[in-house]
């Protein structure tokens, strides 16, 4: 899907990647704090390299790094990992129409690659998923192409700005105090994309909520106000929804 020559030459790959360049900076200072702060943790450049090829999530490798230097065991580090990307299994629930036309090893090579930005813009720039009845019409067909092309092109360049950002970090280790703070832009970036994306009173309920409830829940072990945060904005959305839906239709039910 990605790697495939029709998709770096179709136009869409051209808009998804101009999409998100303009993030690109910030992502890459996040990506690059990470680096630094991997080496100067006591692990070893190989070491780095790898945690940053294989694993290619900033927070839960940012979560990750101050257990593995205090020795803690695996499975608190498995845990924590997990509790921080647990939000990634929304993304990916969101995601599966999209990619159920694909064989097992794209539809993984894309979690492997999906970023929190990439998602965000692949979904609202595509907002409803080809149906299964049209995969095989030439309109279907042009859809899919369209959205795969897209997804490379996020993707890609959120893929070659961490990348070469945490190498650059990885290096430089050394010479790039993590006093400097650098990191503190991948999260500025994040929420310059919240509030763009947060267009209607529900949405900005449910980032208002979650972030409340992320910060009631900060001094809880292994990340979990991040799933506390999710589960709070998901309740008090839907509660707010059925009430709201209660209202609309007792008016109905009250006419004779």
């Amino acid at each position: 899907m990605f790697f495939a020559p029709r998709n770096f030459r179709h136009p869409e790959f051209r808009v998804g990647a101009l999409a998100i360049v303009a993030t690109a900076p910030g992502m890459a200072a996040w990506g690059m704090m990470t680096g630094v702060a991997m080496v100067q943790s006591g692990m070893s450049a190989l070491e780095a390299l790898a945690m940053t090829l294989l694993v290619f999530a900033g927070s839960s490798q940012l979560a990750a790094i101050p257990l593995i230097a205090a020795g803690a065991p695996m499975w608190i580090i498995w845990a924590t990992a997990f509790c921080v990307n647990l939000r990634f299994v929304v993304f990916s629930a969101h995601l599966r129409p999209y990619m159920l036309h694909l064989p097992l090893w794209q539809r993984l090579v894309s979690g492997y690659l999906t970023t929190d930005l990439s998602y965000v813009f692949f979904t609202r720039h595509f907002v409803q998923p080809v149906a299964p009845q049209d995969w095989h019409t030439p309109e279907g067909q042009a859809q899919l192409r369209a959205q795969e092309a897209a997804l490379a092109g996020n993707c890609g360049v959120m893929w070659c700005a961490w990348m070469l950002a945490s190498f650059v970090g990885i290096g430089l280790a050394h010479a790039i105090p993590l006093r400097w703070g650098l990191g503190f832009a991948g999260i500025l970036a994040l929420v310059g994309v919240l509030c763009s994306i947060a267009t209607t009173r529900m949405q900005a309920v449910s980032a208002t909520v979650a972030a409340c409830a992320a910060l009631a829940a900060f001094a809880l072990p292994l990340k979990l106000n991040v799933v506390v945060a999710i589960a709070a904005a998901v309740a008090f959305c839907t509660l707010l929804e059925h009430s709201q839906a209660a209202l609309r239709t007792a008016p109905n039910k009250a006419a004779p």
